[in-house]
């Protein structure tokens, strides 16, 4: 797909309204937009690659449980109902076998038009993990100063904390200070960049084999 939007208009007192629902391998997006709120990106399963999109959304707005890499995109949390928070993410990985997880390489992270005039009355966090496996990286991104200083959110007490895998490498921006992270088991700060590279596109995705007519970067750089 590619310089397409694809948006759900019910707003946020709608709650859960996905705009799309990807579930194909081998599945590329270039130059497209994803808009909603709750559940805008609904990256449910098998490889996929977005490649200098935009995605706009509140809670959980890019989710699921495929191994996709997200480079260059733009990710745009919203003005959500009072009283709610956003979460960039909720990695949906139900057993630790599985080759699956979100990573978000070389992006943008801020807060939308509607949201940064109020920014300073939610909380915002890079995600919260859906299932017990949860799996997400954040590397080499720039995090705007909506994201809270804790980083990460629970999703109920101390659910999957200890067997989730979240990881930051070598961000950038006012919100990328690690300091005041969680201090949960599953997540860490990556300092190797071997262990950051096994998140980029040729070895995650594998998509130096099918990524023909979408631009890329192979590796970190």
């Amino acid at each position: 797909m590619r310089d397409v939007t694809v948006e759900n208009s019910a707003g946020p007192s709608k709650h859960q309204a996905v705009a799309l629902r990807v579930g194909a391998d081998l599945s590329a997006f270039h130059r497209c937009s994803f808009v909603g709120n709750q559940d805008t990106l609904y990256v449910h399963s098998l490889r996929q690659f977005f490649y200098d999109c935009d995605v706009y959304g509140t809670i959980d707005f890019i989710f699921g449980n495929s191994a996709v890499v997200l480079q260059r995109c733009r990710l745009y949390a919203r003005r959500p109902l009072p009283g709610q928070q956003n979460f960039f993410t909720a990695q949906a990985r139900e057993d630790p076998n599985q080759n699956t997880g979100i990573s978000v390489h070389r992006c943008q992270v801020k807060a939308a038009a509607d949201l940064l005039p109020v920014q300073s009355s939610f909380l915002t966090y890079l995600g919260r993990p859906w299932k017990e496996y949860s799996r997400t990286v954040f590397m080499k991104s720039f995090l705007d100063s909506l994201i809270d200083p804790a980083g990460w959110s629970e999703w109920d007490g101390s659910f999957a904390l200890s067997t989730l895998f979240y990881g930051e490498y070598e961000n950038s921006g006012p919100g990328a200070t690690t300091t005041g992270r969680v201090k949960w088991p599953g997540y860490r700060v990556i300092n190797s960049s071997t262990e950051a590279r096994a998140f980029t596109v040729e070895p995650f995705i594998e998509g130096d084999q099918w990524l023909t007519s979408v631009p890329f970067l192979p590796g970190l750089a």
